[in-house]
Formats: structure tokens, sequence, C-alpha cells
């Protein structure tokens, strides 16, 4: 058979392009989790992962990379492939605080960062050891203003360690802020008597609840949690500006291209609505969310603003 300079090309060309043109995904996909496994954005990764494999026909591998706050791991997303094979998980610590908290921070959120969705949100409560004799807001207040207390909050720069800075701001009292390296561990140490009060996502603290380890007096929400329906907002004790949601959502290096984000957005929008991933983000008190990546991208800018005036206005510095 004879085959000319010029067939050879256009049939590597073709073939080549049948290489380019592979559906994706055609591989497994990575999904960094900034955190320890067992914590709340590890169980909406695995949720997600565990759904898209099914649905995208190949496996999606949870890899658990803690450190620094959550700056590791979302480091490591943000200098990743873009080529959709590693995605990760967001919080707002790393990804909507850091900016304006760590001056040398590896990585810039908005520049290294391509919005995919968002997964869910969930209350944030505060809550004191049963020991604490305070039953609303304002008790508390008044008895950090008589004698020192201790508030716990997960990590550095998280919404909880924000909100316990934004607390103290707001009441003008001095509670000593305590940060862990997640809000499991914050929550031991709470329910143990070592903190007097805490700020942590609802998920965290619900198993302390039935037994009376934790007593929780007020949601940091616009609105009641429906599993806390006796529980007063923070706007209802007297606190409106102290209000914060957590919330995880799924990003992916900035270069990736759009058709690859849209696929990723489409079938974890579909998982999101699946009921068996619903109930168990509600039984946690976690709300699914979904939306587009232009939506989800509109409200990390919003967040990044918020949070670089809260951090401004109360000086909020760290180490």
């Amino acid at each position: 058979m004879h085959f000319s300079i010029a067939g050879t090309a256009i049939l590597l060309a073709g073939c080549i392009s049948a290489a380019w043109a592979q559906p994706y995904p055609a591989k497994s996909i990575r999904i960094i989790v900034p955190y320890p496994a067992g914590g709340g954005t590890d169980l909406a990764a695995r949720l997600i992962s565990q759904k898209l494999t099914e649905t995208l026909g190949h496996t999606v591998i949870i890899d658990n990379r803690p450190g620094a706050n959550g700056n590791l791991g979302t480091e490591l997303m943000a200098k990743a492939a873009a080529d959709g094979y590693t995605l990760g998980m967001a919080t707002p610590g790393p990804v909507t605080a850091a900016k304006n908290l760590y001056p040398n921070l590896p990585y810039d959120p908005e520049r290294d960062l391509a919005p995919v969705i968002l997964v869910n949100a969930s209350p944030n409560v505060l809550a004191v050891h049963p020991s604490v004799p305070a039953r609303s807001v304002n008790e508390l207040i008044a008895l950090a203003k008589a004698r020192p207390l201790h508030i716990g909050a997960s990590t550095v720069a998280s919404v909880q360690h924000l909100l316990a800075e934004m607390f103290n701001h707001a009441s003008g009292v001095r509670m000593e802020v305590i940060t862990y390296k997640g809000g499991a561990q914050a929550a031991t140490d709470a329910v143990g008597g070592q903190i007097e009060a805490l700020w942590s996502v609802l998920p965290v603290v619900l198993p302390f609840m039935p037994n009376g380890r934790l007593r929780i007096l007020a949601v940091a929400s616009e609105k009641r949690s429906g599993l806390l329906a006796g529980v007063p907002t923070m706007g209802e004790a007297g606190w409106p500006a102290v209000i914060a949601t957590a919330w995880n959502g799924v990003v992916a290096p900035a270069a990736t291209p759009r058709n690859i984000i849209d696929v990723l957005n489409t079938e974890i929008a579909r998982s999101l609505r699946a009921p068996d991933v619903r109930e168990r983000f509600a039984a946690s008190g976690l709300e699914a969310i979904g939306g587009t990546p232009d939506e989800f991208g509109a409200f990390l800018r919003t967040e990044t603003a918020k949070w670089a005036r809260v951090i401004k206005v109360a000086n909020i510095k760290v180490e």
C-alpha cells in the first residue's frame, strides 16, 4: 500500500482530533478536600462523588489534603492541571477570607479558581457548655463582661473564627478566641468544658444536643433553623450584624474549559436534586443549593467583599 505524505498528515491530524474530541470524562476525577476526613465539607464531597461516579461512569476519588487552615489543599487545586480531572471543595476561609488575611497567600482565589457550583449551606450557631449560667446571648455577654471567657472556633480564618471576632467587636466584650484544626475538635473541647462557648456549624453540634452536653443560644442566620425551632436568630437576640452562613462549593483550576465546567455543573446539580442526598443534608442541618457557575461566581465575589469589610472593621489578624 502507498500513502502520500499529505495523506499521512491528514490521517495523523484525524487521529489527534479524535483523541482531543474524546467525550469528557474519559478517566477518573479527583476532588481535593482541604480538610480532614469526617467533617462537613468531606461529607458533602463524598455524597457528590458517589453520585458522579454513577452518572459519569468513571470513579470520582476524594483526596483529603488538610493543612494551613485549608490553604494547602486550596493551593493544590488552584495549581492543578486545568483539564477537568482535578476539582476542589471550596469553603469560605481559604476562598473568600484568606486573601484579606494572609499577605503572602500562594494563590489568588479570584484569579486561580473557576467556580463550578454552590453545593450547600449551613447555619452557624452559638453554643455553650451546660455549666455556663447563660440562657441567652445577652446573658452570655453580661457574663463575659464579668469574668474571662473562652470561645472556640474551627480553623483560623474560618467563618466561625470570623464570627467570633465579629461577635466580640459588635458586643464590646473580649472573649478569648481559641481556634482549632477543625470544628469537631472545637466541639469536643466545648463538650469537655475546656472552653465555655463555641461558634460552630449546626451539623457538628447536633449530636450533643439530645443529652444536653451543649446548649445552643442562637442561630447566626436570617431565619430560624427547622431543626431548632425554639432557638432565636442573632437578629432576634438583638445582634443582626452577627450573621454568616457556612457553605461548600466545587471549584476547578481557572483555565478549565467552560464546556467541562458546564458538564460538571449539570451533573452535580442533578446529584443535589436526588432525594437521598437532600435527606442526608437536611438531617445534618444542611441545605442543598445548586445554581449556575456564574451565580456561584457572583456569590463568591459578594462573600469576598463582605469578609474584607469585616476583617478591616474588626481589625482581625492571624499569625
